[in-house]
């Protein structure tokens, strides 16, 4: 038979946190989801800037003009976010606070992932496109992947 305190413990580990929406009882749908709406709103923003608003979304690429198409940006934030989750699983088994540390290596993948647009670009209109194009899926991975990190024990 067991006590009361033993049966409230065992309700408490398997029901989600609910101050991090259960992330920390299923990360791997969190971060599944994450990848998910990076592609999805890198979609919709493509969509918007080049069907629809008629911007000539370009970049230069071994000297020749290449155009940048909607699988190019739907795979290029899956990449992002594939990469994402993988340094978050080595950070969890590797550092005491893996959170942090992968917060602040997103945000510099980020900067440093501007810098291609900034000398790519075949446009100033197109130049701007593509630069929101590698800050949307960073604003959608990064604060909806990083509270999944588990610290080490």
């Amino acid at each position: 038979m067991s006590s009361p305190v033993s049966r409230a413990e065992s309700a408490t580990a398997s029901t989600p946190h609910p101050a991090d929406g259960g992330s920390r009882r299923r990360p791997a749908v969190r971060r599944a989801a994450a990848l998910a709406g990076a592609a999805a709103a890198s979609l919709a923003c493509w969509a918007v800037a080049a069907p629809v608003a008629g911007i000539d979304l370009t970049a230069y690429k071994g000297g020749a003009v290449q155009p940048v198409g909607a699988g190019s940006v739907v795979f290029a934030a899956l990449l992002a976010g594939s990469a994402a989750w993988l340094l978050m699983a080595v950070l969890e088994r590797t550092v005491q606070r893996p959170r942090r540390i992968w917060t602040v290596a997103a945000v510099a993948v980020l900067v440093l992932s501007l810098a291609g647009p900034l000398v790519s670009a075949a446009g100033t209109a197109s130049m701007l496109v593509l630069m929101g194009l590698h800050a949307v899926p960073a604003a959608v991975l990064i604060p909806v992947m990083g509270p999944t990190a588990a610290a080490r024990r």
